[in-house]
């Protein structure tokens, strides 16, 4: 039996047809399809979204990312007129953005050499200068917006940023539409309540409120938590060993509502249902010191992999990940390595779409 802390990175890849990735979201949200996976049945069962109230039931507890993803994505010229393109991350001075903060000094991942001292120039007489490089791509930018009619860098990218899109979904629609006026909905669920992430919770994207309202209407209760999403969605795993894998801090907050209403769940009986990867961590993190859901608010850099005892989420909804990713190692930690390989094969002959604009499962 393979040592749990020893497990290769080579263990969490696979090969996938590219014309499965999807690049643009259905028409309608809730038509994505669902594959449904019984744990101890060991069952799967093809369905649609829209079918998800009948796997739920009224003594369930649903819990949401109420992260909102914000413009993260900024291009801009150098001195000598060269063109560079970042990411933005999270301010580096706190954890949590806040529009009425300015937030002047950013984490950044940079696309290209990092040069410490490098003046950037933007759109709307906005410019700013790499004071550190942080490794890993990784860099801090101080902006300068004293020129500029913008009180905060968040005004400021409201107008100039882009939908920070993930990179295969940008590569592939290169020749065509790279830039699709309706990302800017569509890239954000419809209960995007708190602004922070640079990256969508993609699992809630299935969701319509009709179909948020009908499955309140059987009973079932909904939570939110909050994971504003950084760097750990767009790196792969690089280390030859999971336990050579560090993962990046990210900021959460599980309110005492949602701790308090998951204690409820489970004296009823019924089941936390998590949408996402990063709901699960949000929560899974705020169970680490005692072993029961309590409110939390603060950095995580819980890695969720084989062997992990899960304390806090019964079962999971999510999307289809990208091979050697830390949310394809807290999938195959839920399920077992063997169901997932089962699932992603079932995934692929019935043709799914993959990825963030892709379809979903649900592990019960």
């Amino acid at each position: 039996m393979t040592d749990l802390l020893e497990m290769k990175r080579s263990q969490f890849n696979y090969a996938l047809d590219p014309a499965l990735i999807a690049t643009q979201p259905l028409a309608e949200r809730d038509q994505s399809r669902l594959l449904v996976y019984h744990r101890k049945r060991q069952l799967i069962e093809h369905r649609t979204f829209k079918d998800l109230p009948d796997y739920l039931k009224p003594e369930d507890l649903l819990v949401f990312n109420n992260t909102r993803v914000f413009w993260a994505r900024l291009r801009g010229k150098k001195e000598n007129g060269d063109s560079i393109e970042l990411l933005l991350l999270r301010p580096c001075l706190k954890a949590h953005i806040k529009e009425t903060e300015p937030n002047l000094s950013w984490e950044v991942l940079v696309k290209g050499k990092r040069k410490v001292n490098l003046r950037l120039y933007f759109g709307g007489s906005v410019s700013g200068i790499m004071s550190r490089d942080l490794n890993d791509g990784l860099a801090e930018l101080t902006f300068d917006l004293s020129a500029s009619p913008y009180p905060d860098v968040f005004r400021f990218l409201e107008v100039w940023g882009e939908v920070p899109l993930p990179p295969y979904i940008v590569k592939r629609r290169e020749g065509r539409m790279p830039k699709d006026p309706s990302d800017k909905t569509r890239y954000q669920t419809v209960f995007a309540e708190h602004w922070g992430s640079a990256a969508a919770p993609t699992a809630g994207l299935h969701f319509t409120k009709p179909l948020i309202d009908s499955i309140r209407s059987k009973g079932v209760q909904t939570a939110t938590t909050t994971l504003h999403i950084g760097l750990d969605t767009f790196q792969p795993i690089r280390s030859e060993t999971l336990s050579g894998h560090k993962m990046h801090r990210e900021w959460f907050q599980v309110p005492s509502s949602t701790a308090t209403a998951m204690e409820n769940t489970r004296k009823k009986g019924g089941s936390v249902v998590a949408v996402g990867t990063t709901v699960t961590r949000a929560l899974e993190s705020a169970c680490v010191q005692t072993g029961r859901i309590q409110a939390q608010e603060g950095e995580t850099e819980l890695f969720i992999r084989p062997g992990y005892r899960f304390k806090g989420v019964d079962a999971l909804i999510t999307n289809f990940h990208q091979p050697l990713s830390t949310l394809l190692v807290l999938v195959v930690a839920f399920a077992c390595e063997k169901a997932v390989e089962s699932i992603y094969r079932a995934a692929q002959e019935k043709r799914y779409r993959f990825f963030s604009y892709g379809d979903a499962m649900l592990i019960l």
